[in-house]
This record gives structure tokens, C-alpha cells and sequence, in this order.
């Protein structure tokens, strides 16, 4: 399981390694000799390499970098962005031993920059790392932007500056990079948009720190792989049958809006349910019956009528949402499905039915199904449903979702091409990017009805939502560029086909 460590973990890591008995030069010279292995495989031996070096720690990796790459034979210089009078502690330690061994070390000059940058064949960003606490301004912009403009390949130290390790955010201005070296563990920034547009492949190199401060440290986040949730879901048993595979309810729209249904029932049964019923107005019962031949179809004539559907008790999962419908029969539904099924997807109109009030829905997953509900809103639908965790003041996708986990009761499962899932517990799972051809009409009533049915088989809110998530954008890797929805559903037959032969 691929653990990402926030900046607060790391700093912790590094210090718990310190106070171990490790020094710290050890763990920076450490840091340094990686970058300089990455540009060793990157340049040929006359390439010049051009070392632009920050205040702090991470302009300490670069001069040891430079150090390295001198000693073995590059053409190397570095360039400081700040007063030397101003370094401390490593980062001064690993800059008078450069200087000794007779590193080229100056100043940064925003006028003469530019050249500098056109003759070398390799930069190494070590400007700031993954602990920039304030958006770039003046000189270090300008540096920077100096740098993308001039077409050469950066290997990054620990992140492109200008990066946000916690959010993945430009902070004002950031560099692109050709590769990035990280350190121990990968940080949030490198899964969560933009920042992963900019680090290019990342390296993550041991330095030092032992493996089993992770224990201490208990970082909550993790990248989205099936490790994540492969110990709560198994291939149907020999001995089992339908019933022990569950049976899931999508609730379906009027008979003009029918198909997000049909895409989120038919996403459930491929994804392993054993059953699944679209329970619909009696409006929309011929259109469904037209369509539709696995899957059972339920007409009922009212909310009463829906209700004493759902109370067969064999029935324990649900899916509402998909062109549903917005408004006050919506809302009753999501009371009726809360109350009355094991587990509930919350699913677009079911959230946007609540945009005016959605303290009504958060006391009624607390009342019913807490932890038991999974909420798949994208961005626009979350601004609704939490207003006060924009971007803007919570600048982290992972951390807006835990807090609206936390605040909700519900798993929340915030899409985007950085999906993030959240549980109330603090747990939280990045995916590492699916297809952009994901971005289709329909492609999330697939999503809502994948998790629906591993939800009917008894997975865990939370490992459901990360399980669909993975299948999801297996499913769109299968189907291929030009994909549309529909394309999904036999590719999710062999999504899980290979998920079951791996296993």
C-alpha cells in the first residue's frame, strides 16, 4: 500500500530520524546523491547542469548534488537564490563543502539568467521543496518563469517550486519539470491537480529514514490500488448464490430520463451484484421494460409503495441520484433509502435536492446510515453542498474532503481526474489519475452504480468507494480513447475479469 506523507508527516519523519541518532547531513547528503544519480542518467557527460538553489534544506540537497556531479566529471555550476550570510544549519553545511571541493557557486542575476539557462542541458530545480508555505512573488517568480521559457529539461528536488505538497496547488508560480526525485514517501502534490501536470515521473528515493517510523507517524492517506480494499472483497464463492451477492435498488427518474438509471443498474450488476432491481414511477415502466433484461424492474406508484418495496430485507444496497429529479420527491426518497437499506449511494440530483439545506441531509445519514452512505459529488456539487470549503480556503482536494467526511457522516468520493475518497474516520485514498475520455455524459451514473453494487456484495463504505473508483477508471483504460458510457459496461467485464485472475 503506497502511503503518502503530508508535509507535517515528513517534518515529523525527518526529526523522529534525527532524535534516533541519524544526523541530519546524513539524510540531506543522502537527498543530494539521489538528484545527482537522476541527472547522471538524464545528461551525457559534456551536458552542463545548472543548480539553482533555494534558502532552505532543499537548496542544501543541491549543493550536494553539485558536489557529486563535479566529482564525477560534469560541467556544473549553482546558483543561489538569496544571501549565503542567510543559510543555516544543513543547508550551510552541505554549502561551504561544495565551495571547498570547488563548486562554482553565485548569486541568482535575473539578467544574465537567461543565458546561463540556454547553454545548459540539464537544470536541477532545488529552489523550494514540498514545504513552501507562501505563494512565490518577486525574484523567485521571475526565476521561475525564466526557467519554463527556456525549453530545458528540470529534474525537480522533492517537487517543482511553486508546488503545494499538500494540495498539489501553483503557489503564485511553479516550475514544470522534466522528472522529479522525492524522498522516503510521495506527498499529496504529486496525485493532486495541478501538481501532478508538473512533476513529470517521479522518483522516490530511500535517504535514510527507517521504514518503521511510518508506525509512529500514521499517515491517514494512501494512493487508490487495490491494496487499498483487496482484503474486503472477494470473487463469488463456490457455495454461494445470488442472494449472498446482494441485491441493489437504483431508483429511476420519470420515463423521460430513464437512462442515467439504466447505466448506474446495469454498472452495479456488472460490477457483482446479484441482483438488481430499478425501481421507477409507473410512468417509466415500459420504457425501462424496453430496455432492460437482467435487471428486474419495480413500479411503484408512489413513495408509499416505494417504501414497502424496500422493505424486503434482502434488499441492502441502493443507488439514488441519477437523473432522479431535483426537488421535494427526490428528498423523500433519500429519507425512504436511508432508512431503509443497509447501504445508500448519494448520487447527484439526490445531493443536489439538499443545495438549500444540506444540514437536513447530513442529520439524516447521522440518524440512519453514518459511515454507511457514500456522497459522489464533483466539484460543482460539493461548492453546493459545503460552501465553506472551497478551494479557495482549503486549498487541498484531500483535506476538503475529509472535512466534509468528517462534517457529513457520509464516505465522500469527490471526482475530478484526482479523485479523492473520504471516510469520517480521517481515512483518505487519491487515485492516481484515470483517462480524461472519462469526462462523458453518463460516465458517473457508471461510477454511482459500480459502488452501488460492491455495496450490495457488503464491502465497507469506504473501501466500495475506492474499489469503484479503481474499476472505474480501469474500465475507462479498456475502453479507450472515443469511449462513451455505454463503452463502460462490457469493459468492466474485463476490469474485473483481470482483477480476478491477479488476485
Amino acid at each position: 500500500m503506497e502511503v503518502l506523507l503530508t508535509t507535517e508527516d515528513m517534518a515529523r519523519a525527518d526529526r523522529l530520524t534525527i532524535e534516533s541518532g541519524v544526523p541530519g547531513i546524513e539524510l540531506l547528503n543522502a537527498a543530494g546523491r539521489a538528484v545527482a544519480n537522476c541527472c547522471t542518467r538524464m545528461v551525457g557527460p559534456d551536458g552542463r547542469i545548472l543548480v539553482l538553489a533555494g534558502p532552505g534544506n532543499n537548496g542544501g540537497d543541491g549543493f550536494v548534488a553539485a558536489e557529486v556531479l563535479k566529482k564525477r566529471g560534469f560541467i556544473v555550476s549553482c546558483l543561489l537564490l538569496g544571501s549565503a550570510e542567510k543559510l543555516r544549519g544543513d543547508a550551510k553545511l552541505a554549502f561551504d563543502s561544495a565551495l571547498a571541493k570547488g563548486v562554482d557557486i553565485a548569486p541568482i542575476d535575473l539578467k544574465s539568467l537567461p543565458e546561463k539557462l540556454e547553454v545548459c542541458g540539464l537544470i536541477v530545480d532545488a529552489l523550494f521543496g514540498a514545504g513552501l508555505d507562501r505563494p512565490l512573488s518577486g525574484e523567485a517568480a521571475e526565476v521561475v518563469g525564466l526557467v519554463n521559457a527556456s525549453g530545458a529539461r528540470v529534474v525537480a528536488v522533492d517537487l517543482p517550486s511553486g508546488v503545494s505538497g499538500d494540495s498539489g496547488a501553483v503557489m503564485g508560480a511553479a516550475v514544470r519539470a522534466t522528472r522529479t526525485v522525492t524522498f522516503f514517501r510521495r506527498k499529496p502534490g504529486h496525485y493532486l491537480l495541478p501538481g501532478r501536470l508538473l512533476c513529470g515521473p517521479v522518483d522516490v528515493e530511500d535517504i535514510g529514514i527507517p521504514q518503521a517510523i511510518l508506525g509512529r507517524i500514521d499517515p491517514g492517506m494512501v494512493v487508490n490500488e487495490p491494496s487499498v480494499w483487496s482484503g474486503s472483497w472477494h470473487p463469488p464463492a463456490p457455495e454461494g448464490h445470488k442472494y449472498s451477492r446482494g441485491h441493489a435498488v437504483v431508483v429511476s427518474g420519470p420515463a423521460t430520463a430513464t437512462g442515467a438509471a439504466r447505466l448506474a443498474a446495469m454498472a452495479a450488476l456488472r460490477a457483482g451484484a446479484g441482483l438488481v432491481t430499478v425501481a421507477c414511477p409507473s410512468s417509466a415502466a415500459l420504457v425501462q421494460a424496453a430496455h432492460l433484461t437482467a435487471v428486474m424492474i419495480r413500479s411503484c406508484r408512489d413513495e408509499g409503495d416505494f417504501a414497502e418495496f424496500l422493505g424486503d430485507r434482502r434488499i441492502n444496497a441502493a443507488v439514488i441520484g441519477p437523473a432522479a429529479g431535483v426537488g421535494a420527491r427526490t428528498r423523500e426518497k433519500v429519507a425512504i433509502v436511508l432508512g431503509g437499506c443497509r447501504s445508500v449511494v448519494l448520487d447527484a440530483d439526490a445531493l443536489m435536492s439538499f443545495a438549500d439545506g444540506p444540514q437536513e441531509l447530513f442529520e439524516a445519514i447521522a440518524a440512519t446510515r453514518p459511515g454507511e452512505a457514500v456522497m459522489t459529488p464533483h466539484e460543482g456539487e460539493f461548492a453546493r453542498l459545503f460552501p465553506d470549503l472551497s478551494a479557495d480556503m482549503v486549498p487541498s482536494k484531500a483535506e476538503r474532503a475529509r472535512q466534509a467526511a468528517q462534517r457529513s457522516g457520509a464516505v465522500i468520493l469527490l471526482k475530478g481526474g484526482d479523485t479523492v475518497i473520504a471516510a469520517p474516520d480521517g481515512r483518505v485514498s487519491i487515485s492516481p489519475g484515470a483517462t480524461p475520455w472519462l469526462a462523458t455524459a453518463g460516465s458517473g451514473d457508471v461510477l454511482a452504480g459500480i459502488v452501488g453494487g460492491l455495496l450490495a456484495q457488503r464491502l465497507p463504505a469506504f473501501e466500495a468507494a475506492a474499489m469503484g473508483v479503481w474499476l472505474h477508471g480501469e474500465a475507462g483504460r479498456i475502453a479507450g480513447p472515443g469511449l462513451i458510457a455505454e463503452d463502460l459496461l462490457p469493459a468492466l467485464k474485463t476490469a474485473v475479469a483481470e482483477l480476478v485472475r491477479d488476485a
